[in-house]
């Protein structure tokens, strides 16, 4: 068993933990004051704290961690793991999930300090969690752990590699799942929009029994959330795509009359597009703790999800270039130009081609699906050497698998389709609408492409106390690791054959190793002053190996004060896709200063590379807990913290790529693989460690427990402040777009609580600042929402909660290079107003 020991708490160890549970989670508050309100003597096992392998007595680190609790998920309505990360102030960036149309093949991701989601590592119960998606993928899918199974999420806001290696640059996110529970219990809760749609609702039940040496605790869980048109809320901006129904020719489009002219107006996307996402999810998982006698404890989970989701866009525009007929030549292989077009202007470029673009509305909208499943199973033994000695062992074993069948309805493919024009180009060129259903079947088809991921993780680990110094006793944590990991991604074979209106793609696949190796030592100097230190070092099958470490201090200055700080390295080992995955083309908005290519969307071939090397980072963070003693119930954190990545895994900027080619420079042409004469036909933009990130700024917690008004008080505020945020170059401070989302520089969550016996009412608002909008540098007005929750207890079986989130309704701030709306809908609510209510149901 693990060993227990004496310890005796004092004001600030109260204060700490409350700095440590410091957020927004007024509803965790009540409950962790309470828990850590023990009488001094009383004996406290050893627990695992987030961000180290020490078995600790207490949740004292120097490191800073935020902890949002069950409760309060369910009073502010979440019903994904990703929505309640990302109403946290430490997130930035453009985090995808369920606001995400176009790209995201329905998964959900968390952006730590908006560095990018490959740089936040993901645990499940401490170990690591299988990347999930539609395959190959370099993130895990956070639909894959249901919100039902969730006991508490423990943000870890500081580098992280030295204890968990690879992916925890920008800090960690820990999902602690229910256990050791007894009974059965039925949650079944709901919501929709005031418009009376984006509906979403889950019911899950939870049984537990134990025996007389452990607990076996089971659950399941079904949710669903519709979708929401964008052109359904009245603030969206219409689209005005280029691509229209009645098709265009060189640039122009023919009228009434029969004559070709300029193209007027532009086809409007919103009415096809999400705000909201549809998704269904299945979920499954249990919880196992069991002694096997002589101080050995087996513990394990599993864990399957089946995500069906869906996104939708307009209809596919088809673009695609025509050959032009030559004197002699078969005109059931090209397209024949007669006067009128000629005089209209439109005439063959230098490869004797035309272009021509339609929205394929006859056909119908794009629309997406994902068919996902994720199974995690993870099982150790711990125990103890010898109960006299302190000394603990443990050994695991994780595996993570993850299957994906993706699909797009109603894809064009554009050989087809360009054979159909020839041999029949007048339907084409007319303008109105294709009535020949068997042509249309002929040039349309739907995609299917299928993918996933693979983990296996060995690990194995002693820790416990090395001998005791006269302020305690110094404590260790050693072991070693082996974790293998894979991916593929076979896209639909006419996509791979280039015969698609899309970009062509080529399959992944490839597998990489690791051995690593590590250790923490915690040692009290002084009675005031503890010191933490970790080292690790990973030995990767691709790019060979890399040494982190970590130097963590912590100060009692007095009863009421205590100061941290943390230095630290890290890395990130590139990624299955980033290693093997094959060209993968993208029609970029780019500028052709030879004039060769006529349309601003230029197809460029994005390229992996297998010589990659990790990214690099560099963190620190200082900060302090203060309680001061005059005031009961109140806690103060403040810290400063800052990340540095080098070598980082990115692209170069095409554009610029492109001006220093035509500018003179050799070495420029060839990186991009520019021809002569500046020709683009197979410009390459490949992956490299050139990229470079710096940031910084200051997290500020509040949290006051308090009684009056014969009522119980929370309030808490969490403010994150911007201080700076380089990428490559580029000052992205206080700034927005819609490609790299929001860095503003002061976001804030505000909450005030209060309840009495059975009864509780909050008050929830979350503030984004103002911003620049990042391609005109127009001023992005700030944001408040205000949320309301409420939760009653009929009796001890019977809880009822409910609430409103975004009361006032407010619109989403205007974003020049934002989505199809006209704004950025993963950082702004672009839903409105929405009700929410559930029963718990104990038995």
């Amino acid at each position: 068993m693990i060993r227990t020991s004496q310890h005796s708490r004092n004001k600030l160890a109260t204060a700490i933990k409350l700095g440590l549970i410091a957020s927004v989670s007024s509803t965790t508050f009540t409950v962790s004051n309470t828990a850590f309100a023990e009488e001094a003597g009383a004996d406290v096992e050893r627990i695992a704290v987030t961000g180290s392998r020490i078995q600790r007595q207490d949740m004292e680190t120097a490191s800073p961690v935020t902890v949002i609790g069950a409760d309060e998920i369910r009073a502010e309505g979440f019903t994904t793991v990703d929505e309640l990360l990302q109403a946290q102030t430490s997130m930035g960036g453009k985090a995808v999930g369920s606001s995400t149309n176009n790209g995201a093949d329905g998964v959900a991701q968390v952006d730590l300090r908006g560095m990018g989601s490959q740089r936040t590592l993901v645990l499940l119960n401490g170990r690591r969690m299988v990347n999930s998606g539609s395959g190959a993928n370099s993130s895990v899918d956070l639909n894959s752990i249901p919100v039902a199974m969730i006991a508490r999420v423990e943000i870890l806001k500081d580098g992280a590699s030295a204890v968990y290696g690879s992916d925890a640059i920008a800090g960690v996110v820990n999902i602690i799942t229910k256990k050791d529970f007894e009974g059965f219990q039925v949650d079944v809760q709901g919501g929709m929009t005031d418009k009376s749609d984006g509906e979403n609702g889950e019911i899950s039940a939870l049984y537990g029994f134990n025996t007389d040496t452990g607990n076996y605790t089971f659950g399941a869980a079904y949710s669903e959330r519709k979708g929401v048109i964008q052109s359904d809320r009245d603030w969206t901006d219409p689209g005005n795509s280029s691509f229209i129904p009645n098709g265009s020719l060189g640039g122009k489009v023919k009228d009434e009359n029969g004559n070709w002219v300029d193209r007027s107006e532009g086809y409007d996307f919103t009415q096809d597009s999400f705000y909201q996402t549809p998704s269904k999810r299945y979920s499954l998982f249990a919880n196992m703790t069991q002694e096997l006698g002589d101080d050995i404890v087996m513990t394990g989970d599993i864990l399957y999800t089946k995500r069906k989701s869906n996104q939708q866009l307009a209809p596919q525009p088809a673009n695609i270039m025509l050959d032009v007929c030559a004197p002699g030549d078969d005109p059931m292989t090209c397209l024949e130009l007669d006067q009128d077009m000629i005089d209209a202007g439109i005439t063959p470029d230098k490869n004797g081609q035309v272009n021509y673009r339609k929205r394929m509305n006859d056909v119908g909208p794009r629309i997406y699906n994902q068919d996902t499943d994720t199974w995690r199973i993870s099982a150790g033994l711990e125990g103890s050497l010898d109960i006299n000695t302190g000394m603990n062992w443990d050994a695991s074993y994780t595996y993570g698998n993850n299957k994906a069948k993706t699909g797009v309805e109603n894809s064009i493919n554009a050989n087809l389709m360009a054979d159909a024009i020839y041999a029949d180009q007048d339907p084409w060129l007319t303008g109105k609408p294709m009535t020949d259903q068997d042509v249309l079947n002929s040039v349309s088809y739907d995609e299917e492409a299928d993918g996933g991921n693979e983990q296996h993780v060995f690990s194995a680990g002693l820790n416990g106390e090395l001998f005791d110094l006269d302020a305690g006793a110094v404590a260790f944590a050693i072991g070693a690791e082996y974790r293998y990991e894979s991916g593929y991604y076979n896209p639909d074979p006419i996509v791979v054959a280039g015969e698609s209106t899309a970009a062509q793609q080529d399959p992944t696949d490839g597998s990489y190793n690791v051995i690593s190796v590590f250790q923490e030592v915690s040692v009290p100097f002084t009675d005031k002053l503890t010191g933490e230190f970790a080292l690790r070092f990973d030995d990767y099958s691709t790019f060979g190996n890399a040494s982190t470490w970590k130097i963590g201090l912590t100060y009692e200055a007095t009863d009421d004060l205590m100061l941290r700080t943390v230095a630290a390295t890290g890395f990130r080992a590139p990624s299955v896709s980033e290693l093997y995955g094959g060209n993968s083309g993208s029609y970029d908005y780019l500028v052709d200063p030879w004039g060769n290519e006529k349309d601003p969307q230029i197809l460029v071939n994005r390229t992996s590379d297998e010589d990659l090397k990790p990214e690099e980072s560099e963190s620190y963070t200082a900060g302090l807990v203060y309680s001061p003693s005059y005031v009961d119930g109140l806690s103060l954190t403040v810290d400063y913290w800052r990340f540095k990545v080098e070598n980082a895994i990115t692209r170069l900027d095409t554009q610029a790529g492109i001006d220093a080619c035509y500018g003179g420079d050799a070495s420029a042409c060839e990186t991009f693989n520019i021809g002569a004469d500046g020709d683009l036909s197979n410009l390459t933009n490949s992956l490299t460690n050139v990229g470079f990130q710096d940031t910084s700024g200051v997290d500020f917690n509040l949290a006051y427990n308090f009684e009056a008004l014969s009522l119980d008080w929370v309030v808490s505020n969490d403010t994150t402040y911007l201080l700076n945020f380089e990428q490559d170059g580029k000052e992205y401070t206080g700034t927005i777009d819609g490609n790299f989302g929001a860095y503003a520089e002061v976001r804030n969550n505000f909450s005030i609580k209060a309840g009495q016996g059975d009864w509780s009412v909050m008050y929830f608002n979350r503030y984004i600042g103002e911003m620049d909008d990042l391609a005109t540098g127009d001023t992005v007005d700030s944001v408040l929402y205000h949320n309301l929750s409420a939760t009653y207890f009929i009796n001890d079986d019977w809880m009822l909660s409910a609430g409103v989130k975004n009361f006032t309704d407010e619109d989403p701030s205007k974003v020049s290079n934002g989505s199809d709306g006209g704004t950025v809908p993963e950082v702004y609510d672009v839903i409105g107003r929405t009700y929410f209510a559930g029963v718990t149901m104990k038995f």
